[in-house]
């Protein structure tokens, strides 16, 4: 049986180790920056500019308004969608963001996880493991987790990190591969295998 797994996270939560560890251990394809790759070639836009665009939307109503064509932000995410939704229906596989929950919504073998963290663990992460250098750790985590939140519900117009949308909600304090392997218990009893 063919089934796909798709991880949303908190920024700094670790839920891409998390999607990676959980790949092997299933023994198959796990894609996160791939997307990005894989837009640019879809959509003709570079990859330094999807990545940039990435989990932005417009916000100009003028634009809005004015253009006939849809805003590029739309264009790279229905180029995504379309990415993930080929990607899906390739092969099983553990798919990081890209709203791929929201995409894949109507799917038989689906698998929605979203992946959380305490703050303090999430500045933690961003400082030592993502080596990113802020004044203010918990300013910019929180930054982020909100541009991840508008464009989200921009996108699906779900609110996003909500339990009850998800098969699995998990507090990555328990560590990467304790993780992973909860994920792989749910699977394999959720699918039968």
């Amino acid at each position: 049986m063919k089934y796909t797994i798709v991880i949303n996270r908190e920024y700094g939560s670790g839920g891409r180790l998390i999607g990676r560890k959980l790949a092997s251990r299933l023994g198959i394809p796990f894609y996160d920056n791939d997307l990005i790759r894989l837009t640019a070639e879809k959509s003709g836009f570079s990859e330094e500019y999807v990545k940039e665009a990435s989990e932005k939307k417009t916000t100009s109503l003028l634009y809005s308004l004015y253009m006939t064509s849809l805003p590029v932000s739309d264009q790279l995410f229905l180029a995504q969608s379309q990415v993930v939704r080929d990607l899906a229906a390739k092969e099983s596989c553990v798919i990081v963001g890209g709203c791929a929950d929201y995409v894949l919504k109507d799917i038989r073998g689906l698998v929605k996880v979203f992946i959380h963290a305490p703050i303090n663990d999430r500045i933690q992460r961003v400082r030592d493991e993502y080596n990113e250098t802020s004044g203010d750790y918990k300013n910019y985590v929180t930054r982020m987790d909100k541009r991840r939140i508008t464009y989200y519900r921009y996108f699906t117009q779900y609110k996003w990190g909500r339990a009850h949308d998800y098969n699995i909600t998990l507090d990555s304090t328990a560590g990467p591969d304790t993780c992973a392997e909860i994920i792989e218990c749910y699977i394999k009893t959720f699918l039968k295998f």
